[in-house]
């Protein structure tokens, strides 16, 4: 993790940042401060400390992840050398902002989704930034959301192109139960009420309905409580979900809506760096 951190304020920098060491003589000190320019949830504090320290500049936090923040609020104080602060300044600020945005907007969500379900699970997928599905997870995690699977080995997700080549429902979680450890869920994805009912009769520890409208979800929890179906698995909803159409599919009786809007579609937060020389 740290490797990674540094990877990226190193990648950022490139030989050296010619503009503050033109500027900026060795030996000065300066003290600094992170400050909100709007409210929202912070995340992403842990791995700013990290950076930080990794280039010998000391913290005092304010703040913790997860936690709401009002405009004008001091997230955290640094002193040390502004040579070192200023290379990695837009580093962490990127990675705060783009963090706390998406914590700022899964908390949002969850609120929303809260008001009319308080036991649904709102949870990200795996439509993040290459490189950056951690951090952004990690930010899920911060505004309260569950991270669903980080990476493939998480767990088994049976999706239209594995059935496409296995053949099926059946022969698809029977080649997966042989495969994976006990450990291991095994979920797959369908997209009709007999295709879902399927998957719960045959074993499949979750189901998701993939782009379904919430009336058809409706119908699918209708159908399982009928059969005595309904505690078997985990019913998820995922597909073209956002902050305009999930109070309708928390109002379905799911377990889990699942939505990539919590990352792809996040504004990153407004965060600022302000620094000031020590007094000698």
């Amino acid at each position: 993790m740290r490797q990674d951190l540094a990877k990226m304020v190193y990648d950022d920098i490139g030989f050296e940042d010619i503009t503050t060491c033109a500027l900026i003589p060795p030996g000065l000190m300066v003290n600094g401060q992170i400050m909100a320019k709007e409210g929202g949830v912070i995340a992403g504090v842990e791995l700013a400390v990290v950076i930080f320290k990794e280039f010998g500049v000391e913290t005092d936090v304010m703040v913790v992840d997860g936690e709401k923040i009002k405009n004008g609020q001091i997230i955290m104080e640094i002193s040390g050398d502004p040579r070192s602060i200023l290379s990695v300044e837009r580093t962490v600020l990127n990675l705060l902002m783009r963090m706390s945005g998406i914590a700022t907007l899964t908390r949002n969500i969850i609120e929303m989704v809260r008001s009319v379900n308080p036991n649904v699970l709102v949870a990200g997928t795996r439509k993040t930034t290459p490189g950056l599905q951690f951090f952004e997870k990690s930010a899920i995690r911060a505004g309260g959301g569950d991270t669903h699977r980080y990476r493939l080995d998480d767990s088994v997700l049976i999706k239209d192109n594995h059935l496409a080549l296995v053949g099926g429902v059946d022969e698809a979680i029977s080649r997966a139960r042989k495969y994976v450890s006990f450990t291991k869920k095994i979920e797959i994805e369908v997209e009709s009420l007999e295709e879902a009912l399927h998957a719960v009769r045959v074993g499949a520890d979750i189901v998701m309905l993939d782009n379904m409208d919430p009336d058809k979800v409706k119908d699918v929890i209708v159908a399982l409580k009928k059969e005595n179906l309904r505690d078997n698995a985990l019913i998820e909803v995922s597909g073209g979900i956002n902050s305009d159409n999930i109070i309708q599919y928390a109002n379905t009786g799911v377990d889990v809506i699942s939505t990539g809007y919590i990352t792809h579609s996040a504004r990153s937060l407004d965060l600022s760096l302000d620094l000031e020389k020590m007094h000698q």
